[in-house]
């Protein structure tokens, strides 16, 4: 399926901060690169935290009001918490919760799932920094049209690796729900049918036809 996995929706040229750097220098990403959230990583590259606008708005809010009009609902934070809220280190959440390039779409939106962050580091194999991911890109791609993801299982599942006649699978999707009803040569290309479309919620009604006559051997009902 398009879009089906970590890689194909992340961000590469991913802005990060070191634990080091100032909190000025981390407000002003947001608003130059249209992000909501800036990784912190150590020497190595590994994602040790993320700092987004909400945790930039807190640190601001912890400050002292030079006006003097919200000191008692504001009270000064104690000189090491100022310290510490100076650099990323202070605002930053840590540990972070990261993606794999290669996951499907669901195994991100599940990692991602509320109250957890809108955006997600993506880290390869050594847990280095890759990509950034939020759940926007996720939304786009179960927003697609039932009809788009209608073509697209057709395309990159029945035809193109299963090597199969359109003809003989029936694909249906509503409400991006897609069910796969008809005839495959081996029992064994269920499961294969059904991994091949992840990123969708499919429904496999496949029954095997070893002889390409249309019938039905031990109907396939997971």
């Amino acid at each position: 399926m398009l879009h089906r996995r970590v890689s194909d929706l992340m961000t590469t040229a991913v802005v990060r901060v070191r634990p080091a750097t100032g909190f000025k220098d981390i407000a002003v990403q947001p608003a130059e690169h249209d992000i909501t959230a800036v990784p912190v990583v150590d020497d190595q590259n590994h994602p040790i935290g993320i700092v987004s606008e909400a945790d930039l708005l807190r640190t601001q809010q912890s400050q002292s009001d030079p006006s003097g009009h919200l000191a008692d609902e504001h009270p000064p934070p104690t000189e090491n918490a100022e310290a510490h809220a100076l650099t990323a280190e202070g605002p930053m959440t840590s540990p972070v919760i990261t993606a794999r390039p290669q996951w499907s779409v669901v195994e991100a939106a599940r990692a991602m799932a509320p109250p957890r962050r809108q955006t997600t580091p993506v880290v390869d194999g050594a847990d280095r920094l890759v990509g950034i991911i939020s759940r926007a890109d996720l939304i786009h791609v179960f927003l697609r049209q039932d009809t788009t993801i209608c073509e697209e299982i057709t395309t990159e599942v029945v035809t193109r690796p299963l090597g199969l006649d359109p003809a003989s699978i029936t694909v249906q999707v509503t409400d991006g729900r897609g069910t796969l009803t008809g005839f495959v040569p081996h029992r064994s290309l269920f499961p294969i049918a059904v991994r091949l479309c992840e990123g969708v919620d499919v429904t496999s009604r496949l029954a095997a036809d070893a002889t390409g006559n249309g019938k039905v051997d031990n109907p396939h009902r997971p």
